[in-house]
C-alpha cells in the first residue's frame, strides 16, 4: 500500500501539472499518449486500491450519478450584473461619471488605469474552494442565488479541483468566477452530430454551453467539449492584491485559465481604441465575445466606487453588434469557382448581423450541407464576425413544419453544363470543363487580386462586364486592352478607363512568385508560390518542371506538385503563360545557387501586420534571401514574428505559443546581422 499510495500521489502531481500547462500556459510538457498513460495507471492503481481514492483525484471529473433536481447555492458575494456602453463616447461618460465618484471620495486627480478583457459569451459561474479544494460550483442565477452544478463542473477539464502550490497557502475559502463556453470549432461539430441524431440544434454557443451545464447526468455533460476562462474573485481572504491585474496573476498562478488577450490601459481613450479593435478583431477568435469588459484597475477605487443598484461602477461592458442571428433559408443555390469547384451558397430573407444586412451566406460544400441537414425553408443560425465571409451554422429543426425541402444536388454544371465529377478523396464536386465562362471569369477577379497582380479597379462587377462585352476571355487579354475600348463601356469615362489600363500596365512589374499564384492553380497560396519560385526561378523552368522536380520546394507535396503539373500539361494554359511573357510580365528571379548562410539560416518567420520599410513580398524576399523561410502562419516551430500596424490575432497566437514578437526596427537589426535572432520564451 505505501508504494501504491507514493505513486498515487506522484500521477496526480504530473497529471495536476500537465492540466496546468495545457489549459493555462497552453505549454502542454509531455503528448497526449504520456498523459494518456498515466491517466490509466492513476485509474488502475485506484480500481485495486479503493481506500486512495479521493474526490479531488483527476480520475472523479466523471462520476456522480444523475441528479433529480438542483440544489440553489447562495453566493458568499453577490455576481452583480454590468451596465452597458455602445461606443466610445458612452464609454467616456461612464469615465466621466466615474471621475466625478473619485472626486467626491477626496481621490480626484489620482491616475485612473483600466483592465479591458474580451467579454466571453458563455454561461457565468462561481467556484467555492475550501482550504485549495474546489467544493461548490454554481451558476450565476439571480446574481444572489445560483443553482449548485458542482457534479457538472467538475467534468470540465480547465476548472482545477486543487489549487496549485505555487500561491503558497491556500485562502480557507476562495470564490472565483468565470465563463464556461463553447468553442466555435466544437460547437459546429456538436450541432453536426445532433443533426445526424435528429436531435434538435442549438442556436449559438452559449444556448449549447448553458444546455450542457445544466445536464442533470454529469456523464452528458462530460461528453461535451466544455472549456472555461477565469477573470475574477468574490469573497476571499489572505489574498495580497492590491489590483485587478494583481488577482488575475493570483489566479493564474493558482492554475486558472486567465485569458492571455486581457490588457492594462493608462488612459480611456487606448481603452475606447483597444475595445473598437477586439471587435474589429473578434472573428479571429474560436470562442464568441460579445463585447469587452472595462475595470478600474485599482482595488481601492473599486471599493470606493461601490456599486449603483445591481452593477459596480468601476466596470462596464462596451457592447458589440451581435455576429449571430435567425433567419429564413430561402433557397439554396451554386457558384463556380476558378478551379471548378461547386460551391453552395444559401439565399436568405435579410436579417441584421455583426453590424451589417446579410441576405446571402457560404455553405461550403455538398457534404457539410448534408451534415447539417439544412432544408430550403428552414429556420437557420447565420453567423458573421469581423470580416468572416456569413456562414449558416446550423438549422433549428425543432420549428420545423414539415413544409421544407431538401435540396437536390446539380450534376451538371449550371454555367456551362458539363457533367459534373468528384474525384476520389475529395469532398468537393467540380465542372472539368476548362473553357467554362464561370471558372475563367474567377480566374480573371483571382488574377486582378489585391494578393496576386493587385489591378486597382478591376474588380469583380469589371472583370464580368469585359466578359459579357467579348474584350477578354482569359488573363492575357488584359493586357490588349486599351483606353479606347474601354470608354464606351457602361461605367466608364476618360479618366477611369486610362486609370484601369494604367494600372493593368503596373502590374507587369510585380515579383514572379505573385505571377506563379496569380495563376490559380489549386492548393498553391502565395507562400507556396514563393517555395515554387526558388525551385523554378523562371517560366521555363517552371514549364519544363516535373512533380519530383517541383517537390523539392518548402511545403510542396505530391497533391501540391500534381496539381501544378497538371495545370502546365494544358496546352491552353501554356499558350497563355507564353502571352503573359511577351506582354513584358515578370517571369523569372534571381536565386541563390545553393543554401544561403545567412542571419536567419533555419527560422521560420511570420510576418503580420504592414510595415513601412518594406512590401509584404519585400518581407518574404529578405526573409528567404537572409536564409530563412517566410510563412503565414504561427506554430510552435515559428522562430520569431514580426509585427507592424494592425497586427491581427498572429500576436496572441504568437504570445500563447511562447514565439518572440519583434517590431520592425528589430526585424531591420536581424536582416543586417547587427542584432541576434530573438530567443524563445519557453
Amino acid at each position: 500500500m505505501p508504494d501504491a499510495a507514493d505513486r498515487v500521489a506522484e500521477l496526480r502531481a504530473l497529471i495536476r501539472d500537465a492540466s496546468y500547462r495545457y489549459y493555462v500556459r497552453d505549454d502542454p510538457p509531455v503528448d497526449d499518449a504520456v498523459y494518456d498513460a498515466w491517466m490509466r495507471e492513476l485509474e488502475q492503481l485506484e480500481a485495486a486500491h479503493p481506500g486512495l481514492v479521493t474526490h479531488d483525484s483527476p480520475t472523479q471529473r466523471v462520476g456522480a450519478q444523475p441528479s433529480s433536481r438542483f440544489s440553489p447555492h447562495r453566493h458568499l458575494q453577490p455576481m452583480l450584473s454590468l451596465a452597458n456602453a455602445r461606443g466610445a463616447e458612452e464609454l467616456r461618460e461612464w469615465n466621466r461619471r466615474l471621475a466625478a465618484v473619485l472626486d467626491q471620495e477626496g481621490m480626484a486627480g489620482r491616475p485612473v488605469r483600466y483592465v479591458v478583457e474580451p467579454k466571453i459569451d458563455g454561461l457565468a459561474i462561481s467556484l467555492t474552494y475550501e482550504d485549495g479544494r474546489l467544493a461548490v460550483g454554481a451558476t450565476r442565477g439571480d446574481g444572489e442565488v445560483g443553482e449548485d452544478v458542482t457534479a457538472n463542473i467538475r467534468t470540465i477539464m480547465a476548472v482545477p479541483l486543487v489549487l496549485r502550490d505555487g500561491i503558497g497557502a491556500p485562502p480557507e475559502r476562495v470564490e472565483v468566477r468565470g465563463e464556461v463556453y463553447l468553442p466555435l470549432e466544437a460547437f459546429a461539430q456538436f450541432n453536426e452530430a445532433r443533426a445526424r441524431e435528429g436531435l434538435p440544434t442549438f442556436a449559438n454557443p452559449r444556448n449549447a454551453a448553458a444546455g450542457s451545464l445544466r445536464q442533470l447526468d454529469p456523464r452528458l455533460t462530460a461528453e461535451r467539449p466544455l472549456s472555461a476562462w477565469f477573470y475574477a474573485v468574490g469573497a476571499a481572504d489572505g489574498i495580497g492584491a492590491v489590483s485587478h491585474e494583481d488577482m488575475l496573476a493570483w489566479l493564474r498562478e493558482a492554475g486558472f485559465p486567465v485569458n492571455p488577450l486581457i490588457a492594462v490601459y493608462d488612459d480611456i481613450d487606448a481603452v475606447a481604441v483597444a475595445c473598437a479593435a477586439w471587435e474589429e478583431r473578434r472573428g479571429d477568435l474560436d470562442y464568441d465575445i460579445d463585447g469587452a469588459v472595462v475595470k478600474v484597475d485599482s482595488l481601492e477605487m473599486q471599493r470606493r466606487l461601490g456599486a449603483v443598484a445591481r452593477a459596480p461602477r468601476w466596470a462596464i461592458a462596451y457592447k458589440f453588434a451581435p455576429t449571430t442571428a435567425t433567419t429564413l433559408l430561402r433557397d439554396i443555390r451554386v457558384n463556380v469557382g476558378r478551379t471548378g469547384a461547386i460551391v453552395p451558397w444559401a439565399e436568405l430573407d435579410p436579417v441584421h448581423v455583426g453590424g451589417v444586412t446579410v441576405e446571402r451566406a457560404t455553405l461550403h460544400n455538398q457534404d457539410d450541407l448534408a451534415r447539417k441537414d439544412l432544408r430550403i425553408g428552414d429556420t437557420v443560425v447565420v453567423q458573421r464576425a469581423g470580416d468572416v465571409i456569413p456562414q449558416v451554422v446550423s438549422a433549428l429543426t425543432q420549428r420545423r413544419t414539415g413544409d421544407e425541402r431538401a435540396f437536390e444536388v446539380p450534376t451538371h454544371c449550371p454555367a456551362c453544363a458539363a457533367a459534373l465529377v468528384r474525384p476520389e478523396g475529395e469532398v468537393i464536386w467540380r465542372c472539368p470543363n476548362r473553357s467554362c465562362p464561370a471558372q475563367l471569369v474567377e480566374s480573371v477577379i483571382h488574377f486582378a487580386s489585391r494578393g496576386c497582380m493587385d489591378i486597382e479597379g478591376l474588380g469583380e462587377k469589371t472583370v464580368q462586364k469585359l466578359f459579357d462585352v467579348g474584350l477578354i476571355a482569359n488573363v492575357a487579354d488584359l493586357y490588349d486592352l486599351t483606353a479606347e475600348q474601354l470608354v464606351p463601356l457602361e461605367g466608364f469615362k476618360d479618366q477611369s478607363a486610362a486609370n484601369l489600363v494604367n494600372g493593368i500596365g503596373q502590374s507587369r512589374q510585380r515579383p514572379w512568385p505573385r505571377v506563379i499564384n496569380a495563376l490559380g492553380i489549386r492548393h498553391v497560396g502565395q507562400v507556396t508560390a514563393d517555395a515554387i519560385a526558388l525551385v523554378a526561378p523562371r517560366l521555363d523552368a517552371l514549364l519544363g518542371a516535373t512533380a519530383d522536380d517541383l517537390a523539392r520546394a518548402d511545403g510542396v507535396g505530391p497533391v501540391v506538385a500534381e496539381a501544378v503539373t497538371e495545370f502546365l500539361s494544358s496546352g491552353d494554359n501554356r499558350a497563355m503563360l507564353d502571352r503573359l511573357r511577351a506582354a513584358g510580365l515578370t517571369m523569372e528571379m534571381d536565386v541563390p545557387d545553393g543554401p544561403v548562410d545567412g542571419p536567419l539560416t533555419g527560422c521560420t518567420v511570420v510576418v503580420t501586420g504592414a510595415l513601412q520599410a518594406f512590401t509584404r513580398d519585400e518581407a518574404r524576399r529578405a526573409i528567404i534571401a537572409a536564409g530563412g523561410k517566410s510563412t503565414d502562419t504561427v506554430s510552435r516551430k515559428t522562430s520569431f514574428v514580426v509585427v507592424g500596424a494592425d497586427p491581427g490575432s498572429k500576436v496572441a497566437k504568437a504570445e500563447n505559443a511562447g514565439v518572440p514578437v519583434v517590431d520592425e526596427a528589430t526585424f531591420a537589426a536581424v536582416l543586417a546581422g547587427s542584432a541576434p535572432v530573438p530567443e524563445r520564451g519557453d
